[in-house]
């Protein structure tokens, strides 16, 4: 795991596509936006993990 440091609205990029930027940090919650092809699907990890576990069920 990479882990860095980065201040409201700096950014990192993930390969030359994909733009994470801190929009905020209030107490303990950093708000991230990120700007990604349409092609490209975000989800939070839980949501992503619902989505995986509904499709895993035996029809």
């Amino acid at each position: 795991m990479l882990v860095i440091t980065r201040r409201p609205s700096e950014s990192i990029i993930i390969r030359d596509d994909i733009i994470i930027t801190v929009v905020s940090i209030r107490g303990d919650k950093v708000r991230l936006g990120i700007e990604a092809p349409k092609d490209v699907t975000v989800h939070r990890k839980e949501v992503y993990e619902m989505i995986r576990r509904s499709s895993e069920k035996p029809a």
